[in-house]
């Protein structure tokens, strides 16, 4: 399941590197780019990744943004570098979404593609068909991913199984191919053609797309059978595949059309085609349930307006389905596919965002063994310096694909960061005015009870972004309803930079007197908010919580972008419309419709 990604990399990787016309076609060259291949795959992933990158879990969660916060933590004690730490990292993870458009796009292309093989009158189908299995993909999202999931791993791991057969059959033909292991090739095709190699690693780079998510999904399997599947399966499978395919072009150069689906005889050829198109459907379909997982993530990071999430499950609490992130992704994914129109077009889009995201992971991985975990500068440097290395000279050689396509999920990041970036600053002005104004609670609450309003029975909990003042819902309540609950709780809910937070530190509390209590709910960035459930824990400590008298009193704050200070005209009035369009707090929070009350404001910044 972690390997869909990189698995269906067969499918166009040898393609397009031999098919870009930059290398002659010779078998000193066929044996010098299939040692690059394994060796790219021995370097960035086995090394990288799985040895080096997998080390570095907060507290057993992986991928860039538990790196991020990883990476953050550390450096603490440095404000200057957190701040651009962070802004890397966001950007970064911005990066995921314009890597979450062009995978599926390639991955179900590449496969269909395959009719052509078949019959070249089915070419004119490709397209329709790719779409119509990319909506069928998207439409189900919402089922979520317990039904089908289970089939996930087995398909997963007849395709492996699979190709790992075609490759065999080849080499047997011709089984000196498996020399090409040897990094001698290697090193003797970069030597002899320096400026053909840094061409064409926009290219090889295909074959480790998918490297990240096996970082991603360690918080859902553990480093040890994602390990074992690498060194086991996957990476013998891909080895075989990839010198099989080099075997097969060695004696019949014109297949390099299609070197993967030439691989198979006649009669398996339908077959191979449908097993393709599930395994990219599959690898497609991770891809998706990561970016659910990853705009939650920075949701609870505050750097995304609320958005409905939905649980499609009820025993696990990973699978969600946000509606607004699955029709978006697929309106994009349906343009890259319709602009772009094979794989061949898209393989000169795809690489950039993943080598950027690879190089921003190399460079968190640094600062976190450097300052987190007090490596000597020598060793982080031996330790990060030589990937940095690598992935630079990935990264620069896709730059050469920008304008060819790698514009394309770069404008889809750089799009996602402006958005991420105008609500946080957006967020940073509205709790500033808000705190401009506010009232210090301890003082109004000692004025308010030299003469209290009348007491109703019940509690009334307030939320407040900020400990220590008094809510606006809180002002309204007493102004038009001249009344004060029995108990009144101020909750500030604080979202961390750290994956999980456990029930036993959920909640703090500290009484105010009269039957006041200030209370601060912590939650981590992977935990689902539930606020009711999160106040029973006040139970025992002064405060008991009966549900059927509990009433929520929020703010709806109306924003209103005015000139001056702050950020630019369009941004204000943009996070306006962001604040305005984001799911409401009670559904965010998980409190009951029927106790809830929103009371309105308007604030300026």
């Amino acid at each position: 399941m972690v390997y869909g990604d990189i698995g269906t990399s067969v499918l166009y990787a040898v393609k397009e590197v031999f098919g870009s016309g930059h290398v002659p076609f010779t078998p000193d060259n066929v044996y010098g780019i299939l040692s690059i291949f394994f060796w790219t795959l021995t370097t960035i992933v086995s090394v990288k990744y799985v040895v080096l990158v997998l080390r570095a879990d907060n507290h057993g969660e992986g991928g860039l943004v538990a790196m991020l916060a990883l990476a953050s933590q550390s450096v603490k004690d440095k404000p200057e570098l957190r701040r651009w730490l962070l802004g890397v990292g966001i950007f970064g993870t911005c990066l995921f979404y314009g890597d979450g458009v062009i995978t599926p796009a390639i991955s179900v292309l590449s496969a269909v593609e395959g009719v052509e093989i078949v019959s070249p009158a089915f070419k004119k189908y490709v397209i329709p068909l790719t779409l119509v299995i990319l909506f069928g993909l998207f439409a189900v999202q919402k089922r979520g991913t317990s039904g089908i999931g289970k089939f996930f791993g087995p398909i997963t791991l007849v395709w492996f199984a699979v190709i790992a057969v075609l490759g065999v059959t080849h080499i047997a033909t011709n089984p000196a191919i498996l020399w090409a292991i040897s990094p001698y090739y290697a090193l003797s095709f970069i030597f002899h053609h320096p400026g053909i190699t840094f061409i064409i690693l926009g290219a090889v780079v295909l074959c480790v797309t998918g490297g990240e998510a096996l970082y991603a999904d360690m918080g859902h399997f553990g480093k040890r059978p994602i390990r074992l599947a690498w060194f086991a399966i996957v990476m013998p499978a891909l080895t075989l595949n990839y010198f099989g395919q080099g075997a097969l072009l060695l004696s019949h150069p014109e297949a390099v059309k299609n070197p993967f689906f030439l691989m198979a005889p006649d009669w398996a050829l339908v077959p191979l085609v449908g097993l393709a198109t599930m395994a990219t459907v599959i690898a497609s379909q991770a891809l998706i349930s990561g970016a659910f997982s990853v705009t939650k993530q920075v949701i609870q990071l505050g750097y995304l307006p609320r958005l409905q999430v939905l649980h499609t499950s009820v025993k696990d609490t990973g699978q969600i389905y946000l509606p607004f992130v699955n029709w978006g992704l697929f309106v994009a994914i349906v343009l890259a596919v319709v602009m772009f129109k094979s794989s061949s077009n898209l393989a000169a889009a795809y690489g950039i965002a993943v080598c950027t995201d690879m190089l921003i992971t190399t460079v968190l991985t640094f600062f976190v063994i450097r300052y987190g975990w007090n490596y000597p500068l020598a060793v982080c440097i031996a330790a990060t310096g030589f990937f940095f290395v690598v992935d630079f000279a990935f990264w620069a050689s896709n730059l050469l694909k920008l304008f060819d396509g790698g514009w394309f999920p770069l404008m889809i990041g750089g799009a996602v960061f402006m958005l991420m970036m105008t609500w946080k600053e957006g967020r940073n002005l509205l709790n500033a005015s808000l705190r401009e104004d506010a009232l210090d609670l301890p003082s109004f609450l000692e004025a308010v009870f030299v003469s209290p309003p009348t007491r109703v029975e019940g509690t009334a909990v307030f939320l407040t972004a900020e400990p220590g003042t008094v809510p606006n819902a809180m002002l309204h309540n007493l102004k038009h309803n001249k009344v004060l609950h029995a108990n009144n709780l101020f909750v500030t809910v604080r979202n961390h930079e750290v994956p999980w937070i456990g029930m036993d530190k959920r909640t703090e509390i500290e009484s105010l007197g009269h039957d006041c209590w200030q209370v601060t709910v912590h939650y981590g960035f992977k935990n689902d908010p539930d606020l009711p459930k999160a106040l029973q824990q006040l139970r025992g400590r002064g405060c008991d919580l009966e549900a059927m008298t509990t009433s929520y009193f929020l703010s709806r704050d109306i924003v209103i972008p005015t000139i001056g200070s702050g950020m630019s005209q369009w941004r204000e009035k943009l996070f306006a419309q962001m604040h305005h369009n984001a799911s409401a707090a009670a559904e965010f929070l998980n409190l009951p419709n029927n106790a809830v009350v929103e009371l309105g404001s308007k604030i300026e910044i």
